[in-house]
Formats: structure tokens, sequence, C-alpha cells
């Protein structure tokens, strides 16, 4: 009791020492309420009118400072989300350990957040020192105080068209420099979600991690893994849909971080054929992002998993060394079994959704029925939901030279032809009976399993 009262008389004497914050004006900055969308600027308007500060704040400032088109936009005000609710008719409350309002403005959602202050001595944490619960409301000040980044802590008032800057938010960007507001370690203790955030602005902003923000990564990396797996998978998510994402993943090995999220990520760069690839369907996707294209998650967990599945399925369908004579699985149920068994350890680290899960199955149990070129097999596969999707990994498949080009060739010519120049690229269906009754292999071996092989 006697050292929260001691520590919060030391807080109010720093608070009162503290220099104000600049307000750097649109003349500078460049910034016009124009420039801002519109449900954010609306519902500033809202609250100010209502008697509440509000602002524009985190990462849609910075990314207008330096010329890029902020995804979303938060606010961020002294009123309480109950008194947000109130003022909003389409709103709600979310959250546990930050209790936010999310505003539904015609088809966009803002969202609005309470000034928060610094947690105390008695705020609930883990064993290992992770913040579960901060719901402490409390001034801008204390508010951008608390904040990860001082890029991050920039606020921005549409109605002036100030910037207000307590931590040189702005003169960081200006120096390519991503600084941790307050002791790197705590904050990192407090959160260890922002050791990623590090890397992947560092990658996205093109920016430099500051050496005493940078050095206690590798040591506290383990850290990761008392993270909860869900918000784990969303981070990865923002991580690999930054635009930047080759650029993050070899971050994140050279910082340490990968092991508490793709242990694979060692054995897929350090390999010629996972790292061919992963580079192609990573820049694939970075390329995506930069055209403004749509982006699937479970295309991108498939693409980064799809190495260790063919080395699972090759174990998979191998003799058993203590059991020669039982006989492995047939092709098809062990590329299946590797399936789970990818997705099973991964689900130990990423707490990947059952849809995307069920998208990255989808996408894996296509490729062998690419192998099909007879009868009526490929017109069915034209019928699959996610062909599209599974053509693309195909196309990356080949380009990587884990397939015969062939392949990708045939699929390609068989889409661009009509009706009869597709009934005669078929291949004869003869064969595939004599290799039944034969029990011999099958002509023109699955490539996935080659791959396999090779891998």
């Amino acid at each position: 009791m006697i050292r929260k009262l001691i520590t919060r008389i030391f807080s109010r004497k720093a608070s009162s020492a503290s220099r104000p914050p600049a307000l750097i004006p649109v003349s500078i900055h460049g910034i016009t309420r124009e420039r801002v969308s519109n449900a954010s600027r609306r519902i500033c308007e809202s609250l100010q009118d209502a008697g509440f500060h509000a602002f524009i704040v985190g990462g849609a400032v910075r990314d207008l400072l330096i010329g890029q088109a902020p995804k979303d936009y938060d606010v961020a005000t002294d009123a309480t989300p109950e008194e947000v609710r109130r003022l909003f008719r389409r709103s709600r409350i979310i959250g546990r350990r930050f209790r936010i309002v999310h505003v539904m403005q015609g088809a966009e959602t803002v969202e609005v957040s309470t000034f928060r202050s610094r947690h105390d001595e008695d705020a609930p944490t883990d064993e290992h020192g992770r913040v579960l619960c901060d719901n402490i409301f409390g001034s801008q000040e204390e508010d951008a105080a608390r904040r990860d980044f001082t890029v991050n802590a920039l606020y921005y008032d549409p109605a002036t068209e100030n910037i207000v800057d307590y931590h040189h938010g702005v003169a960081d960007l200006k120096q390519k420099t991503l600084r941790v507001i307050g002791e790197p370690r705590v904050r990192y203790r407090e959160d260890p979600v922002r050791m990623l955030r590090a890397v992947r602005l560092a990658a996205k902003l093109g920016l430099v991690i500051d050496p005493a923000a940078r050095r206690p990564i590798r040591d506290m990396a383990d850290l990761i893994e008392n993270v909860p797996g869900a918000r784990l998978f969303d981070e990865m998510i923002k991580l690999l849909t930054s635009g930047h994402a080759l650029k993050c993943l070899h971050e994140l090995r050279d910082a340490g971080l990968h092991t508490g999220l793709l242990p694979v990520l060692d054995a897929i760069l350090d390999d010629p054929g996972g790292a061919r690839f992963i580079t192609l369907a990573l820049e694939n996707t970075d390329r995506r992002v930069r055209e403004g294209k749509p982006v699937s998650p479970g295309f991108l967990f498939a693409a980064l998993l799809w190495g260790q599945v063919l080395r699972q399925w090759e174990r998979t369908r191998a003799v058993h060394p203590e059991n020669p004579d039982w006989p492995p699985p047939k092709p098809i149920p062990a590329l299946f079994m590797a399936m789970e068994q990818v997705l099973d350890a991964q689900a130990e680290k990423l707490a990947i959704t059952r849809r995307i899960a069920g998208d990255i199955k989808e996408l894996w149990a296509l490729q062998p029925r690419f192998e099909s070129r007879s009868g009526q097999k490929p017109y069915a596969l034209l019928t699959q939901p996610r062909f599209k999707a599974a053509y693309d990994f195909l196309l990356l498949r080949a380009e990587a030279e884990e397939i015969p080009s062939e392949l990708a060739h045939w699929w390609n010519d068989f889409l661009d032809a009509d009706g009869p120049a597709r009934a005669e690229m078929l291949l004869p269906a003869q064969g595939k009976k004599r290799r039944r009754r034969g029990g011999g292999k099958k002509r023109g071996a699955s490539p996935a399993s080659d791959g396999a092989a090779q891998g």
C-alpha cells in the first residue's frame, strides 16, 4: 500500500516535470483533414461536439506522414467506452484486457479507445510479467506513455489539423528509427508481442530498430511462447500481409523470434528448394499487397508449411523400420495423414482458425489431382471452389522447379482451350487401367511425391 502511494507521488512529480507535447501544424506535417477517412473524421467531430477530446491516433497518423494509405483508422478519446457506446447507435464494446468500442460508419469500422494510464503494481500479470488486464483510464499524456513505439504515439486532431507528439515520433520517422517508449525490457515483458511488432514495423516502414530496443529481443524471445496462440496468429497475419513478408521472416530469424512462431523457418530458408518456393510465394504476396489486391491467409500458410507436408508425406509412405512387412498407406491417405500431423504440430504455436485450416487442407489435397489428365477428372477439378487458388499454388511449385513445368503448361493450355480442344488434350485412359492390373508405378509419377523425395 505504502509502496503504491510512493509510486504515485513520484509519477506525479515526473509528470509535472515533463515537457509539454510538441504541437506540429499542418504547414509542417502536411496532413489535411480531407486526407483522413470520413468515418474517423465524423467520429472525432461527434465526440468533440459532445464535450470530449478525440484524436485519430497511432498507425494511421504514422502512415499518412510517410505517404502510405492507412489500412484502418483508430480514434482515442477521454470518453469512457460506455459514453462512446451511448453516443453512437451502431457501436459495440469488445475486449477484455483492453475494452474498446467498434463504431460502424457506413461500410467502415473504426476502433475507438479511451485514454489509458500505465498500469500500477497491483495490475494482474502472469508468472512471466505479462499484463493480463489493463483498463485503467488516464490522460492523453499517460495514454501516449503506455503506447509501444514513439512513431505510434502520435495524435491528429481533424478540427485543428495539428499533430500532438509527446515522444518525438515525427522526428524518429524522419530519422528512420524505431524506438520503444520506456525501458525496452520492461515493455517487452508487459507484452511480448511488441517484439514481433518491432520487426514488422521496421520492415514495413524501412526503419532501423534502435539498438537499445533490439538488443534484448534475442534474450527475451522465449516469452513469445507464453502469448495466447490467437494473438500470435493475428500478429503473423499482419506480418505476412504487410507487403514486406519475406523481409519480415528473415528479420524474425535474425532476431531469434521465429522459434515460437514458425519453427520450420530454419529448414525452409536453409533448404534451397524450400527457400525458392517460399521466396516466390512471399514475393507474389508482397506484390499483390502493393497492388491493392486481396491476399488469402490460407494460401500463405499453405505455402509456408508445404515443405513440411512433403517431408512428412514421404516419411508416412516409407516402410516402417520396425515392421517392414506392414504395408505403408496409399499415397492419398498418406497425404491426409501428413497434413493433419503438420497442422497439429503448428497448432501448438499458432491458433490457426478452423476456417483457414480448412482452406489450407483443400489447397494441399487438390495438388495430386492435377496429375489426372484423362476422362472427366480434369473437368471435375475445374468445378472445385478452391481451384483457382490451387492452380496458382501449382504454378508456384512449377516455377520453383519442384514439379515438371510440363504439368503446369498443360493446365494452362487446358484452361485457355475451348470444349473440343480440351477433349483432344485429354490423355488416354487405357494406360491407367494397365497400371492397375500390373500394380506398377504410375506413369508420370506424382509430382508431389517427387518433391517429397527431394525434400
